[in-house]
């Protein structure tokens, strides 16, 4: 029986009706092959109501991540401010990582697609900015910087690193588990934590070493 609507009723679905229709596509059709309208018929609604859900088709493999940035910021925030700037920061990291395991679809069926669908690449560049901005935000709080300075800028790139790496290793690694993802996850923030955790200035460069060559 199809889900539409019945004629001059308003169409009803939610964001995880969407997923679960649009996932299956996509294991089927692949993602290119998969178009809005295959989505809309699957759910049982119109292109219309979609948009008022995703702007766009590679929105629908990010979920929701407006509301998931909320509470990444959240999580950074709750951090005790005694605790050494870089380990807050991987301590959040982590805890936003830690998904449900009976989640629809699966948190490796949704990495896997996001990681390796060369059509998304450009698209999670975007997601991707938002996601540093939002550590870079807190460590400026932290240091009394701007969000724009070098430091909260640097932090933002390698916690996105530190993440992006330690998925990739899980994905790899064929266990799809949240507890082997947050194993990995807790090495690869340790060794962020190491590196970042130390506040000792690089050296000055040494001059005049190879001779003045302006001979």
């Amino acid at each position: 029986m199809s889900r539409r609507a019945a004629a001059g009723r308003p169409e009803a679905t939610s964001h995880a009706d969407i997923e679960s229709a649009a996932f299956v596509l996509f294991a089927e059709r692949g993602f290119e092959g998969t178009t809005l309208d295959h989505i809309a018929s699957a759910v049982g609604v119109t292109r219309r109501t979609l948009f008022r859900y995703y702007a766009s088709k590679n929105d629908i493999p990010w979920g929701q991540f407006d509301r998931t940035l909320e509470d990444f910021r959240g999580l950074l925030e709750a951090q005790p401010a005694e605790l050494p700037l870089a380990h807050a920061i991987g301590r959040g990291v982590v805890a936003f990582n830690d998904f449900p395991p009976d989640a629809v679809p699966s948190h490796a069926v949704r990495m896997r697609l996001i990681l390796e669908t060369p059509a998304l690449q450009a698209h999670s560049s975007l997601k991707y900015a938002e996601w540093r901005g939002v550590v870079a935000t807190y460590a400026a709080a932290r240091l009394g910087q701007d969000p724009d300075d070098l430091r909260p800028v640097l932090l933002g790139h390698a916690a996105l690193g530190i993440a992006l790496s330690s998925y990739e290793s899980w994905l790899r690694s064929g266990e799809d588990d949240a507890a082997s993802l947050l194993t990995t996850l807790r090495q690869a923030v340790a060794a962020m934590a190491e590196v970042f955790g130390r506040d000792a200035e690089p050296p000055a460069p040494t001059r005049g070493v190879r001779g003045d060559r302006r001979r």
